[in-house]
This record gives structure tokens, C-alpha cells and sequence, in this order.
């Protein structure tokens, strides 16, 4: 039986007399005053059609959104915020658990949080942003922009460890299949492993392409087998036979691109790469023609509290050129009203974009390298542009603030939607952290 809303408050522990128990009784406060927020997180909850009428108590809307700020504003695993709701006194009233409630558990708490929507998170960090502005912390009326990269959680992509992936999680799942029907199945990982680790130790290209030659070739027959059985598991285990396919698609890509990489030599463009096949999402994103990350580029908007006033989370590597006018475009939608000042880093620099930029209405237009624009086509005076820039150089701070204490260097849940519920979910909570800080002032 789920929650809904709690009609009567449980008799909980009261808040100790702490710095960081006294920024969540002011992150609890906030919370209270978001309306319908325990409401937009419980419909999420119960979208999968269960019966909310039966079965054992669950956990409220309520209770998921300040488990998700808690897991998020610290960096815990499940496993460790389990451990902290069953031993803090302060975390138990923050996500109103009475005395005598037992603390969920870690699987319960991956279950419940991994049902929140993105576009959910996102509707309350706008709530929260509108409790900012009545209490005039922050208005919107100096921006700064800054894009950076949240790698996936995956381990380097090499063409060898790839196929070996291939294989051996194919060999895994026509195991599965094997024990359903009667299909011949030979179990080539421990020969794809040693081609993987050959190749790893080779000292030259000459003796690396004959593993390869034998790695390909094993990873075509674990596929062949894969894409034979799943037609014979459909009508028996279809979820089993789509995963055959989807895995067997990916080995086909991983392959091919070997192929052209390794056999003959061709360049393989970044777009049409698979860096994993656990994540496919994942996009090859190059910054400064120097460091290469996996994941997604997402740009972010700060405002003069800190406040992170919008993250758009992109696909592929575009320039940050590309994303200026929408990101003003964007702040335009959040407060009705176009930005008076705005800040931005050197690499979206252009003509087009100042002049964009200036026509939506924006007063003074700030990019950290001119790029052969003139100080007083951006500004009105050259103490405004370094006034500007000293500002927008804070953003490089909240988004460190961000990678260190919010896990947003590394996201670890898994698929591309959770990849966007997890960013907006370190946002969400930085917001509350930050906001609950001025509250304390």
C-alpha cells in the first residue's frame, strides 16, 4: 500500500542542535512550502499500475523526494544511506520515520528512487526557484553559463575490451536460454579473454592483428548463436529473447567498427562509436582537444546566489557556441523576463550569438575571451566587462562544489533516463543546500 499523505505526523526524533541538522530543519521548511511536490513524486511512484489499496505500508511522495535530496547531497551508495536512516537520528525526522518505523531498505530505496522522473525533479527545482525569488534571494537578473561533462559509469572503452564484454555477456545470458530449451551452446569467454589480454600486452600492431582477427571471429559466433535462439525463447521468455537481440545488436556495431578501426584502418567518427555496451547512451565528448571524457556535456545556469537556475543535459559534443541563445532563450521561459546581464565562458563566443543575444534584450553581453569582438560591443564600460567576468569565473566553483559533494562528476545509476533523473537530482539538492544556507545568514 503506498502512502499518499500522512494524516496524522508519527511521533519522530527531534532535530539535534547542529549546524548540519539546522540546514535540514531548513531544507524540511523549504520543502513545505513546494506545493504538491510529496504530490508530483508519488505519481511517479504509482505510474507501474500497482495497486496502492494493498499489500504493506510504503513509503509517501514525501518521504522519496527527501531520500533522494539525502542520497544526492551526500554522495551515498544505497547501501550506505540504508545505513545512515537506520543509525541518524537527524536523518530519520528529516524523512519523517517515527521512533518505532523501520528503516527501508537498500533495495526498497533503489526501487522507489529509480521511479523518479526527470522532468519531475526538474518541475521541483523550479518550485524551489520561485520560493528563492519571493524571498528575494535570488531574481534572475545576472546569469553566468558554463558547460561541463558528467561522465557515465563505465570503464575505458578499448575495440578489445568491447568485444570481450560482448561475449561474455552474451555467453551469460544464452546460459539462461540454454536451461529453457534444448539448443546446443558453446561458451567462448575464456578464449575471448585470453584474445583480450593478448592484445592488451601485445608490443606492436603486427602481433595485435591476429588476436584480433581470432577475437572477432569468436565474438561472430557468440552472436551468430545469441540471434539463433532468441526466435526459439520468444514465446517462452520474451524478456529473454530482447535481450538477446539487444545485446546482439550492439556486438554487430561493436564489431564493425573493430573492423574498420583495427583491420583497415579507417577513422571511426565519435557519433557513430559504441564506448559500452552496458551504456549506449554514452557520448565521446573531447574538451580542449586535449582530455576525452564519457558521458554527456550539460550546461548550467548560476545565478548571483549561487543558485543553479537551469542545467540542460545535451546529446552528442555540440560547441558551446551552439547552446548560447537557447540557454538565454531558456531563462527567458523560467522568469518571463530575459536576463539583464549575462556572463559567459570564452568557447561561446561569436558575432552571431552578441548579436542575438542583444536583441532578445539583454543589456551587457560578457564572454571571457573577446574573440575578436570589442569590450564595448559586449558592455557599457570596461569596468562592467571585469566586474562580468570576476563573476563568471565563480562558476567553476559551484560546479566543482557540485562534482565534490553532489556526485556529479560520475553518475552510477544506469540507462539514460536514470542518467537525467541523477543530474537533476544533484541539482535539486544543491539548490536546497544552498537555499537553506541563506535562510541561515
Amino acid at each position: 500500500m503506498r502512502k499518499k499523505l500522512q494524516h496524522q505526523m508519527q511521533i519522530v526524533y527531534p532535530f539535534i542542535d547542529h549546524e548540519h541538522a539546522r540546514e535540514l530543519q531548513n531544507i524540511s521548511d523549504i520543502i513545505d512550502r513546494l506545493p504538491y511536490a510529496g504530490g508530483l513524486v508519488y505519481e511517479d511512484l504509482v505510474t507501474d499500475g500497482c495497486d496502492v489499496d494493498t499489500g504493506r505500508p510504503g513509503l509517501s511522495g514525501d518521504q522519496v523526494l527527501r531520500l533522494l535530496i539525502l542520497k544526492q547531497m551526500n554522495s551515498f551508495s544505497y547501501h550506505e544511506l540504508a545505513f545512515h536512516l537506520a543509525d541518524s537520528r537527524c536523518y530519520r525526522a528529516f524523512c519523517g520515520f517515527g521512533i518505532d518505523d523501520k528503516a527501508p531498505s537498500r533495495s526498497t530505496l533503489q526501487a522507489n528512487l529509480k521511479k523518479i522522473r526527470p522532468e519531475t525533479i526538474e518541475t521541483l527545482n523550479h518550485l524551489v526557484l520561485a520560493v528563492a525569488q519571493d524571498d528575494g534571494v535570488e531574481k534572475g537578473r545576472t546569469v553566468r553559463f558554463d558547460s561541463t561533462v558528467v561522465e557515465t559509469n563505465i570503464h575505458h572503452p578499448t575495440d578489445s575490451s568491447l568485444l570481450w564484454d560482448c561475449v561474455r555477456v552474451l555467453a551469460r545470458v544464452l546460459e539462461r536460454g540454454r536451461k529453457l530449451i534444448d539448443i546446443e551452446v558453446t561458451n567462448h569467454t575464456q578464449r575471448a579473454k585470453r584474445r583480450a589480454l593478448g592484445i592488451l600486452n601485445a608490443k606492436s600492431n603486427r602481433q595485435r592483428k591476429p588476436l584480433y582477427r581470432d577475437l572477432l571471429q569468436v565474438t561472430r559466433q557468440t552472436v551468430d548463436m545469441a540471434e539463433k535462439m532468441a526466435p526459439a525463447v520468444k514465446d517462452i521468455a520474451g524478456g529473454l529473447a530482447a535481450e538477446l537481440l539487444h545485446y546482439a545488436h550492439l556486438a554487430r556495431r561493436v564489431i564493425d567498427q573493430t573492423e574498420r578501426r583495427v583491420l583497415n584502418g579507417e577513422q571511426v567518427l565519435a557519433a557513430e562509436k559504441v564506448v559500452s555496451i552496458f551504456e549506449e547512451h554514452s557520448d565521446v565528448i573531447v574538451k580542449d582537444r586535449r582530455d576525452t571524457y564519457y558521458g554527456h556535456k550539460i550546461c548550467l545556469a548560476t545565478g548571483q546566489s549561487s543558485l543553479l537556475l537551469d542545467c540542460v543535459i545535451e546529446d552528442g559534443n555540440p560547441a558551446d557556441s551552439s547552446l548560447a541563445q537557447e540557454m538565454v532563450e531558456r531563462q527567458n521561459r523560467l522568469y518571463d523576463r530575459v536576463p539583464r546581464q549575462v556572463a559567459f565562458d570564452g568557447g561561446f563566443a561569436s558575432t552571431d550569438n552578441l548579436k542575438e543575444i542583444k536583441g532578445c534584450g539583454v543589456k551587457d553581453v560578457m564572454f571571457s575571451k573577446k574573440r575578436g569582438l570589442r569590450v564595448l560591443e559586449m558592455v557599457k564600460s570596461s569596468w562592467v566587462y571585469k566586474r562580468l567576468r570576476n563573476f563568471r569565473a565563480g562558476i567553476e566553483g559551484i560546479i566543482s562544489f557540485l562534482k565534490r559533494c553532489f556526485g556529479l562528476g560520475r553518475c552510477t545509476w544506469r540507462g539514460k533516463e536514470s542518467f537525467r533523473s541523477y543530474v537533476w537530482g544533484s541539482v535539486l539538492s544543491a539548490n536546497l543546500l544552498i537555499l537553506a544556507r541563506h535562510a541561515m545568514e
